[in-house]
Protein backbone atom coordinates (compact mmCIF):
# COMPACT_ATOMS: atom_id res chain seq x y z
CA UNK A 1 0.00 0.00 0.00
CA UNK A 2 1.36 3.17 -0.88
CA UNK A 3 -0.69 4.94 1.94
CA UNK A 4 -1.30 8.41 -0.40
CA UNK A 5 -3.49 6.58 -2.79
CA UNK A 6 -4.83 3.69 0.30
CA UNK A 7 -4.98 1.15 -2.15
CA UNK A 8 -6.11 0.35 -5.83
CA UNK A 9 -9.17 1.71 -7.04
CA UNK A 10 -11.13 -1.60 -7.23
CA UNK A 11 -10.49 -1.92 -3.72
CA UNK A 12 -11.82 1.40 -3.16
CA UNK A 13 -14.87 0.55 -5.30
CA UNK A 14 -15.38 -2.50 -3.61
CA UNK A 15 -15.97 -0.99 -0.08
CA UNK A 16 -17.98 1.99 -1.41
CA UNK A 17 -20.12 -1.25 -2.81
CA UNK A 18 -20.51 -2.34 0.75
CA UNK A 19 -21.91 1.15 1.65
CA UNK A 20 -24.23 0.90 -0.72
CA UNK A 21 -25.48 -2.46 1.02
CA UNK A 22 -25.75 -1.19 4.24
CA UNK A 23 -27.89 1.75 3.15
CA UNK A 24 -29.83 -0.39 1.07
CA UNK A 25 -31.15 -2.71 3.73
CA UNK A 26 -31.87 -0.17 5.91
CA UNK A 27 -28.54 0.54 7.95
CA UNK A 28 -26.86 4.21 8.76
CA UNK A 29 -22.94 3.44 8.56
CA UNK A 30 -22.76 6.35 10.12
CA UNK A 31 -24.45 6.99 13.23
CA UNK A 32 -24.80 9.92 15.07
CA UNK A 33 -23.55 8.14 19.32
CA UNK A 34 -22.85 4.87 20.53
CA UNK A 35 -22.86 5.56 24.48
CA UNK A 36 -21.23 3.93 27.18
CA UNK A 37 -18.26 2.20 25.68
CA UNK A 38 -15.50 1.41 28.14
CA UNK A 39 -12.28 1.35 27.22
CA UNK A 40 -10.42 -1.81 26.14
CA UNK A 41 -8.07 -2.13 28.34
CA UNK A 42 -10.16 -1.59 31.22
CA UNK A 43 -11.95 -4.46 29.62
CA UNK A 44 -9.21 -6.46 29.76
CA UNK A 45 -7.80 -5.46 33.52
CA UNK A 46 -10.93 -6.47 35.09
CA UNK A 47 -10.76 -10.53 33.71
CA UNK A 48 -7.27 -11.10 34.34
CA UNK A 49 -7.62 -13.81 36.35
CA UNK A 50 -10.36 -15.34 34.31
CA UNK A 51 -9.03 -18.89 33.49
CA UNK A 52 -8.88 -20.42 30.14
CA UNK A 53 -12.54 -21.79 29.48
CA UNK A 54 -13.66 -20.01 31.78
CA UNK A 55 -17.01 -18.01 31.17
CA UNK A 56 -18.74 -14.90 33.08
CA UNK A 57 -22.03 -13.34 32.91
CA UNK A 58 -20.29 -9.90 32.95
CA UNK A 59 -21.35 -8.35 29.82
CA UNK A 60 -19.27 -4.98 28.04
CA UNK A 61 -19.20 -2.52 25.46
CA UNK A 62 -16.44 -1.59 23.31
CA UNK A 63 -15.79 -0.03 20.29
CA UNK A 64 -13.04 0.44 17.69
CA UNK A 65 -11.54 0.00 14.53
CA UNK A 66 -11.40 -4.18 13.05
CA UNK A 67 -7.85 -4.97 13.02
CA UNK A 68 -8.06 -8.63 11.84
CA UNK A 69 -10.82 -11.42 11.18
CA UNK A 70 -10.26 -15.20 10.86
CA UNK A 71 -12.54 -19.02 11.10
CA UNK A 72 -14.83 -20.04 8.71
CA UNK A 73 -18.57 -21.67 8.91
CA UNK A 74 -20.73 -21.15 11.87
CA UNK A 75 -17.90 -18.71 14.17
CA UNK A 76 -15.21 -16.12 13.81
CA UNK A 77 -12.78 -14.38 15.28
CA UNK A 78 -12.12 -11.07 14.94
CA UNK A 79 -10.21 -8.15 16.54
CA UNK A 80 -10.69 -4.92 17.77
CA UNK A 81 -8.36 -2.31 18.65
CA UNK A 82 -8.87 1.07 20.52
CA UNK A 83 -6.65 3.82 21.69
CA UNK A 84 -6.03 1.60 24.65
CA UNK A 85 -5.54 -1.62 23.36
CA UNK A 86 -7.15 -4.90 21.79
CA UNK A 87 -9.32 -7.79 21.74
CA UNK A 88 -10.92 -10.64 20.19
CA UNK A 89 -14.34 -11.25 19.41
CA UNK A 90 -16.03 -14.23 18.92
CA UNK A 91 -19.05 -14.04 16.95
CA UNK A 92 -21.30 -17.02 16.36
CA UNK A 93 -24.17 -17.77 13.40
CA UNK A 94 -26.27 -19.21 17.03
CA UNK A 95 -26.52 -15.61 18.87
CA UNK A 96 -26.65 -13.21 15.83
CA UNK A 97 -28.70 -15.23 13.60
CA UNK A 98 -27.28 -15.90 9.72
CA UNK A 99 -27.95 -12.38 8.42
CA UNK A 100 -26.60 -11.09 11.62
CA UNK A 101 -23.58 -12.81 11.42
CA UNK A 102 -23.28 -12.75 7.65
CA UNK A 103 -22.75 -8.90 7.75
CA UNK A 104 -20.82 -8.72 10.97
CA UNK A 105 -17.80 -11.31 9.38
CA UNK A 106 -18.13 -9.36 6.05
CA UNK A 107 -17.32 -5.84 6.97
CA UNK A 108 -14.01 -4.44 5.93
CA UNK A 109 -10.63 -4.78 7.95
CA UNK A 110 -10.43 -0.81 9.23
CA UNK A 111 -14.36 -0.15 9.47
CA UNK A 112 -15.22 1.21 13.11
CA UNK A 113 -17.71 -1.11 14.95
CA UNK A 114 -19.62 -0.96 18.58
CA UNK A 115 -19.84 -4.44 19.93
CA UNK A 116 -21.88 -5.63 23.23
CA UNK A 117 -20.62 -9.50 24.50
CA UNK A 118 -19.69 -11.15 27.32
CA UNK A 119 -16.34 -11.73 28.74
CA UNK A 120 -14.90 -15.24 28.46
CA UNK A 121 -11.30 -17.20 28.24
CA UNK A 122 -11.54 -19.11 25.97
CA UNK A 123 -9.50 -23.09 25.64
CA UNK A 124 -6.19 -21.24 24.51
CA UNK A 125 -6.09 -18.66 26.93
CA UNK A 126 -7.16 -15.54 24.91
CA UNK A 127 -9.77 -13.20 27.04
CA UNK A 128 -12.72 -12.56 24.56
CA UNK A 129 -16.34 -10.86 24.45
CA UNK A 130 -18.79 -12.90 22.64
CA UNK A 131 -20.88 -10.96 20.11
CA UNK A 132 -24.16 -10.67 21.30
CA UNK A 133 -25.04 -7.12 18.99
CA UNK A 134 -22.93 -4.77 17.22
CA UNK A 135 -23.22 -1.72 15.15
CA UNK A 136 -21.28 -0.24 12.67
CA UNK A 137 -20.25 3.08 13.72
CA UNK A 138 -18.46 4.19 10.91
CA UNK A 139 -17.41 2.47 7.44
CA UNK A 140 -14.17 3.02 6.52
CA UNK A 141 -13.76 3.32 2.68
CA UNK A 142 -9.74 3.35 2.45
CA UNK A 143 -8.53 0.21 3.50
CA UNK A 144 -5.78 0.37 6.50
CA UNK A 145 -1.86 -0.31 6.07
CA UNK A 146 -0.70 -3.31 5.41
CA UNK A 147 -1.37 -5.58 8.30
CA UNK A 148 1.64 -7.36 7.75
CA UNK A 149 4.36 -4.89 7.04
CA UNK A 150 2.47 -1.71 8.90
CA UNK A 151 3.82 1.77 7.84
CA UNK A 152 6.99 1.96 7.69
CA UNK A 153 8.02 4.94 4.94
CA UNK A 154 8.93 7.73 6.88
CA UNK A 155 7.52 10.57 4.87
CA UNK A 156 3.89 8.51 4.67
CA UNK A 157 4.09 8.25 8.56
CA UNK A 158 4.85 12.19 8.85
CA UNK A 159 2.47 13.49 6.27
CA UNK A 160 -0.58 10.77 6.78
CA UNK A 161 -0.31 10.74 10.69
CA UNK A 162 -3.30 8.77 10.81
CA UNK A 163 -2.53 6.34 9.11
CA UNK A 164 1.15 5.94 11.31
CA UNK A 165 -1.53 5.97 14.63
CA UNK A 166 -3.72 3.26 13.09
CA UNK A 167 -0.78 1.02 11.92
CA UNK A 168 1.38 1.38 14.79
CA UNK A 169 0.27 0.89 18.75
CA UNK A 170 4.17 2.37 20.14
CA UNK A 171 3.09 5.82 17.74
CA UNK A 172 -0.19 5.89 20.01
CA UNK A 173 1.30 5.31 22.53
CA UNK A 174 3.92 8.05 22.35
CA UNK A 175 1.44 10.75 22.23
CA UNK A 176 -0.34 9.40 25.02
CA UNK A 177 2.65 9.61 27.10
CA UNK A 178 3.32 13.48 25.67
CA UNK A 179 -0.02 13.91 27.03
CA UNK A 180 0.56 12.66 30.38
CA UNK A 181 3.63 14.70 30.66
CA UNK A 182 2.58 18.09 29.63
CA UNK A 183 -0.02 17.42 32.43
CA UNK A 184 2.24 16.26 34.73
CA UNK A 185 4.51 19.54 34.16
CA UNK A 186 1.21 21.63 34.57
CA UNK A 187 0.40 19.66 38.00
CA UNK A 188 3.73 20.33 39.28
CA UNK A 189 3.82 24.14 38.62
CA UNK A 190 0.30 24.51 39.74
CA UNK A 191 0.98 22.62 42.73
CA UNK A 192 3.98 25.09 43.69
CA UNK A 193 2.12 28.18 43.79
CA UNK A 194 2.07 29.02 39.77
CA UNK A 195 -0.65 30.46 38.01
CA UNK A 196 -0.95 29.67 34.11
CA UNK A 197 -0.95 32.37 31.99
CA UNK A 198 -2.09 33.69 28.32
CA UNK A 199 -0.16 36.02 26.36
CA UNK A 200 -0.29 36.71 22.86
CA UNK A 201 0.93 34.68 19.78
CA UNK A 202 0.80 37.45 17.93
CA UNK A 203 3.16 40.56 18.37
CA UNK A 204 3.92 43.58 17.37
CA UNK A 205 7.79 42.74 18.52
CA UNK A 206 9.01 39.77 19.07
CA UNK A 207 11.44 38.69 21.37
CA UNK A 208 12.46 36.93 24.52
CA UNK A 209 14.90 34.39 22.22
CA UNK A 210 17.33 34.51 19.92
CA UNK A 211 15.90 33.37 16.61
CA UNK A 212 14.07 34.95 12.96
CA UNK A 213 10.49 35.72 13.61
CA UNK A 214 7.46 34.85 11.10
CA UNK A 215 5.65 38.31 9.44
CA UNK A 216 2.36 38.41 9.42
CA UNK A 217 0.02 41.40 8.14
CA UNK A 218 -3.41 42.03 10.39
CA UNK A 219 -5.22 43.93 7.57
CA UNK A 220 -7.65 45.95 10.09
CA UNK A 221 -4.77 47.53 11.84
CA UNK A 222 -2.63 47.80 8.54
CA UNK A 223 0.48 47.24 10.26
CA UNK A 224 3.40 44.22 10.58
CA UNK A 225 3.11 41.66 13.83
CA UNK A 226 5.09 38.72 14.04
CA UNK A 227 3.98 34.97 15.62
CA UNK A 228 5.99 34.98 19.24
CA UNK A 229 9.40 33.26 19.43
CA UNK A 230 8.99 33.06 23.41
CA UNK A 231 6.63 34.53 25.74
CA UNK A 232 9.70 35.75 28.39
CA UNK A 233 8.63 39.42 27.90
CA UNK A 234 5.60 39.57 28.66
CA UNK A 235 5.05 36.79 31.33
CA UNK A 236 8.25 39.19 32.92
CA UNK A 237 5.47 41.87 32.72
CA UNK A 238 2.84 39.65 34.49
CA UNK A 239 5.72 39.28 37.44
CA UNK A 240 6.24 43.10 37.28
CA UNK A 241 2.67 43.56 37.78
CA UNK A 242 2.84 41.35 41.12
CA UNK A 243 1.82 37.98 39.61
CA UNK A 244 4.82 36.23 41.33
CA UNK A 245 4.67 32.98 39.75
CA UNK A 246 3.65 32.77 36.80
CA UNK A 247 4.00 30.10 33.72
CA UNK A 248 2.73 29.24 29.97
CA UNK A 249 2.33 26.16 28.17
CA UNK A 250 1.71 27.13 24.51
CA UNK A 251 3.17 26.86 21.09
CA UNK A 252 6.39 29.16 19.94
CA UNK A 253 7.17 30.20 16.56
CA UNK A 254 10.92 30.46 14.82
CA UNK A 255 11.71 30.74 11.18
CA UNK A 256 14.33 28.82 10.92
CA UNK A 257 15.39 25.05 9.47
CA UNK A 258 14.13 21.57 10.06
CA UNK A 259 16.22 18.95 11.46
CA UNK A 260 15.91 16.17 14.25
CA UNK A 261 15.97 19.01 16.83
CA UNK A 262 13.65 21.58 15.11
CA UNK A 263 10.48 22.56 14.30
CA UNK A 264 9.38 25.76 13.22
CA UNK A 265 6.34 25.38 15.61
CA UNK A 266 6.99 23.74 18.55
CA UNK A 267 5.89 23.61 22.44
CA UNK A 268 7.09 25.49 25.18
CA UNK A 269 6.63 26.01 29.25
CA UNK A 270 7.96 29.10 30.62
CA UNK A 271 7.73 29.62 33.98
CA UNK A 272 8.89 32.98 36.31
CA UNK A 273 9.19 32.79 40.33
CA UNK A 274 10.01 36.61 41.82
CA UNK A 275 12.53 36.31 44.48
CA UNK A 276 14.53 32.92 42.87
CA UNK A 277 17.44 32.70 41.15
CA UNK A 278 19.31 30.08 38.82
CA UNK A 279 19.71 28.04 41.35
CA UNK A 280 16.24 27.54 42.72
CA UNK A 281 15.00 26.89 39.23
CA UNK A 282 17.97 24.23 38.48
CA UNK A 283 16.68 22.39 41.79
CA UNK A 284 12.66 22.66 40.44
CA UNK A 285 13.89 21.50 37.18
CA UNK A 286 15.17 18.55 38.73
CA UNK A 287 12.03 18.03 40.78
CA UNK A 288 10.02 18.12 37.56
CA UNK A 289 11.91 16.17 36.06
CA UNK A 290 11.52 12.89 38.50
CA UNK A 291 7.87 13.57 38.75
CA UNK A 292 7.47 13.58 34.84
CA UNK A 293 9.68 10.31 34.76
CA UNK A 294 7.52 8.70 37.60
CA UNK A 295 4.36 8.81 35.33
CA UNK A 296 5.91 6.88 32.18
CA UNK A 297 4.71 3.48 31.61
CA UNK A 298 8.57 2.34 31.20
CA UNK A 299 11.33 4.02 33.38
CA UNK A 300 12.91 6.28 30.75
CA UNK A 301 16.21 4.91 29.23
CA UNK A 302 18.25 8.19 31.23
CA UNK A 303 18.29 8.42 34.64
CA UNK A 304 16.47 11.77 35.50
CA UNK A 305 17.22 11.31 39.53
CA UNK A 306 18.71 14.26 40.85
CA UNK A 307 20.76 15.85 41.75
CA UNK A 308 22.11 16.15 38.02
CA UNK A 309 25.50 16.91 36.94
CA UNK A 310 26.54 20.82 36.58
CA UNK A 311 29.47 22.13 34.64
CA UNK A 312 30.56 25.34 33.10
CA UNK A 313 30.02 26.46 30.07
CA UNK A 314 33.95 27.69 29.53
CA UNK A 315 34.51 24.24 31.03
CA UNK A 316 32.49 22.07 28.87
CA UNK A 317 33.85 23.68 25.62
CA UNK A 318 37.33 23.22 26.91
CA UNK A 319 37.41 19.80 27.71
CA UNK A 320 35.39 18.57 24.60
CA UNK A 321 37.01 21.10 22.16
CA UNK A 322 39.91 21.89 23.77
CA UNK A 323 39.22 25.76 23.04
CA UNK A 324 39.09 28.46 25.52
CA UNK A 325 36.21 30.52 24.76
CA UNK A 326 36.50 33.12 27.37
CA UNK A 327 40.20 33.81 27.02
CA UNK A 328 39.67 34.09 23.42
CA UNK A 329 36.78 36.62 23.78
CA UNK A 330 36.29 38.30 20.19
CA UNK A 331 36.36 36.87 16.56
CA UNK A 332 39.34 36.46 15.36
CA UNK A 333 41.28 35.35 18.24
CA UNK A 334 38.45 32.22 18.84
CA UNK A 335 39.19 31.67 14.90
CA UNK A 336 42.53 31.62 15.64
CA UNK A 337 42.28 29.04 18.82
CA UNK A 338 39.60 27.00 17.25
CA UNK A 339 42.32 26.47 13.84
CA UNK A 340 45.17 25.58 16.23
CA UNK A 341 43.67 23.01 18.09
CA UNK A 342 43.04 21.14 14.92
CA UNK A 343 39.26 21.40 14.01
CA UNK A 344 37.25 22.43 11.15
CA UNK A 345 37.04 25.82 10.65
CA UNK A 346 33.36 27.92 11.61
CA UNK A 347 31.52 29.69 8.42
CA UNK A 348 32.67 33.17 7.79
CA UNK A 349 31.27 36.38 8.97
CA UNK A 350 30.37 34.50 12.21
CA UNK A 351 30.39 36.64 15.27
CA UNK A 352 32.08 35.98 18.95
CA UNK A 353 28.45 34.92 20.22
CA UNK A 354 27.61 32.95 17.46
CA UNK A 355 31.32 30.96 16.76
CA UNK A 356 30.76 30.19 21.04
CA UNK A 357 27.26 28.98 20.19
CA UNK A 358 28.48 26.46 17.40
CA UNK A 359 31.23 25.25 19.40
CA UNK A 360 28.95 24.23 21.99
CA UNK A 361 26.29 22.38 19.65
CA UNK A 362 28.55 20.73 17.32
CA UNK A 363 31.65 19.29 20.28
CA UNK A 364 29.35 19.50 23.49
CA UNK A 365 25.73 18.94 23.21
CA UNK A 366 26.24 15.31 21.57
CA UNK A 367 28.16 14.08 24.69
CA UNK A 368 25.46 15.27 27.20
CA UNK A 369 23.49 12.01 27.30
CA UNK A 370 22.80 12.47 31.30
CA UNK A 371 21.05 15.51 32.48
CA UNK A 372 23.51 18.07 33.07
CA UNK A 373 23.54 21.52 33.44
CA UNK A 374 25.93 23.99 31.20
CA UNK A 375 26.51 26.83 33.71
CA UNK A 376 27.49 30.34 33.40
CA UNK A 377 27.00 31.64 29.68
CA UNK A 378 28.92 34.77 27.97
CA UNK A 379 26.89 37.99 28.69
CA UNK A 380 26.93 38.05 24.90
CA UNK A 381 24.93 35.17 24.92
CA UNK A 382 22.20 36.31 27.23
CA UNK A 383 20.20 39.47 26.67
CA UNK A 384 18.02 38.94 29.36
CA UNK A 385 20.11 37.26 32.17
CA UNK A 386 21.80 38.91 35.32
CA UNK A 387 25.46 39.64 35.62
CA UNK A 388 27.35 36.86 37.35
CA UNK A 389 28.11 37.64 41.21
CA UNK A 390 31.10 36.28 40.99
CA UNK A 391 32.50 35.56 37.44
CA UNK A 392 33.10 39.08 35.60
CA UNK A 393 31.71 38.65 32.00
CA UNK A 394 29.01 36.32 32.15
CA UNK A 395 25.67 35.80 33.76
CA UNK A 396 24.00 33.45 35.71
CA UNK A 397 22.16 31.29 32.96
CA UNK A 398 22.20 27.43 32.70
CA UNK A 399 20.66 25.02 29.69
CA UNK A 400 19.60 21.71 30.29
CA UNK A 401 21.11 18.94 28.63
CA UNK A 402 19.70 15.04 28.27
CA UNK A 403 19.96 12.90 25.07
CA UNK A 404 22.45 14.76 23.35
CA UNK A 405 20.26 17.94 23.11
CA UNK A 406 19.08 20.84 25.02
CA UNK A 407 15.39 20.49 26.53
CA UNK A 408 15.45 23.63 29.08
CA UNK A 409 16.89 26.99 29.01
CA UNK A 410 17.29 29.61 32.72
CA UNK A 411 18.41 33.15 33.83
CA UNK A 412 18.69 34.53 37.06
CA UNK A 413 16.37 37.09 35.28
CA UNK A 414 18.02 40.91 34.46
CA UNK A 415 15.67 43.59 36.54
CA UNK A 416 17.73 46.54 36.36
CA UNK A 417 16.43 48.63 33.36
CA UNK A 418 19.54 50.21 32.58
CA UNK A 419 21.81 47.77 32.40
CA UNK A 420 18.58 46.02 30.10
CA UNK A 421 18.95 49.15 28.10
CA UNK A 422 22.64 48.66 27.41
CA UNK A 423 22.56 44.86 26.82
CA UNK A 424 19.58 46.12 24.26
CA UNK A 425 21.88 48.38 22.73
CA UNK A 426 25.11 45.95 22.30
CA UNK A 427 22.36 43.46 20.65
CA UNK A 428 21.77 46.02 18.41
CA UNK A 429 24.84 46.47 17.31
CA UNK A 430 25.42 42.91 16.94
CA UNK A 431 22.39 43.17 14.67
CA UNK A 432 24.26 45.24 12.39
CA UNK A 433 27.47 42.88 12.55
CA UNK A 434 25.15 40.67 10.48
CA UNK A 435 23.46 38.55 13.49
CA UNK A 436 20.05 37.82 12.55
CA UNK A 437 19.12 36.25 15.20
CA UNK A 438 20.02 39.58 17.46
CA UNK A 439 17.37 40.56 20.38
CA UNK A 440 15.18 43.98 18.40
CA UNK A 441 15.08 46.92 21.51
CA UNK A 442 12.06 46.81 23.15
CA UNK A 443 11.08 50.19 24.46
CA UNK A 444 7.82 48.82 26.33
CA UNK A 445 9.59 45.98 27.83
CA UNK A 446 12.18 48.46 29.31
CA UNK A 447 9.03 50.35 30.59
CA UNK A 448 7.81 47.63 32.41
CA UNK A 449 11.72 47.12 34.28
CA UNK A 450 11.10 50.76 34.85
CA UNK A 451 8.26 49.78 37.32
CA UNK A 452 10.37 47.47 39.47
CA UNK A 453 10.78 44.11 38.76
CA UNK A 454 11.55 41.56 41.58
CA UNK A 455 14.58 39.48 41.84
CA UNK A 456 13.52 36.62 39.28
CA UNK A 457 14.30 33.12 38.14
CA UNK A 458 12.77 32.18 35.06
CA UNK A 459 12.96 28.68 32.76
CA UNK A 460 11.70 28.04 29.20
CA UNK A 461 11.57 24.19 28.61
CA UNK A 462 10.95 22.59 25.45
CA UNK A 463 7.98 20.05 25.89
CA UNK A 464 8.86 18.34 22.20
CA UNK A 465 12.70 17.63 23.67
CA UNK A 466 11.41 16.35 27.22
CA UNK A 467 9.55 13.95 24.93
CA UNK A 468 12.07 12.98 22.80
CA UNK A 469 14.46 12.37 26.05
CA UNK A 470 11.49 10.64 28.08
CA UNK A 471 10.51 8.36 25.12
CA UNK A 472 14.08 7.90 23.75
CA UNK A 473 13.28 9.33 20.33
CA UNK A 474 15.67 10.63 18.03
CA UNK A 475 13.65 13.10 16.08
CA UNK A 476 11.35 15.96 17.03
CA UNK A 477 9.23 14.58 14.33
CA UNK A 478 8.62 11.72 16.14
CA UNK A 479 6.78 13.18 18.83
CA UNK A 480 5.03 16.08 16.69
CA UNK A 481 1.76 14.35 15.58
CA UNK A 482 2.09 16.64 12.40
CA UNK A 483 5.68 18.01 11.83
CA UNK A 484 6.28 20.49 9.08
CA UNK A 485 7.57 18.84 6.12
CA UNK A 486 8.90 20.04 2.68
CA UNK A 487 6.83 20.22 -0.57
Amino acid sequence: MSGDDNGPSDLLAARRAKLDRLRADGIDPFPHDFPGVEPIAGVVAAHADLAAGEETTVSHRVAGRLAARRGQGRAAFLDLVDRSGRIQLHAQVDLLGDGRFDRLVSLDLGDLIGVDGLAVRTRRGELSLRVDDFTVLAKSLRPPPDKHHGLTDTETRYRRRELDLIANADVRQVFMTRARIIATVRAELDRAGFIEVETPVLQPLYGGAQARPFTTHHNALDRELYLRIATELYLKRCIVGGLERVYELGKDFRNEGLSVKHNPEFTMVEWYEAYADYEVEADRLERIGEAVAAVLDEPPAIDFTAPWRRVTLRAAILEQAGVDVIANHDAESLATAIAAAGLEPLPAGRTWPMMVDDLLSKYVEPTLIEPTFVMDYPVELSPFAKAHRTEPGLVERWEAYAGGFEIANAFSELNDPDEQRRRFEAQRAQARAGDEEAQPFDEAFLAALEQGMPPTGGVGVGIDRLVMAMTGRRSIREVVLFPAMRD
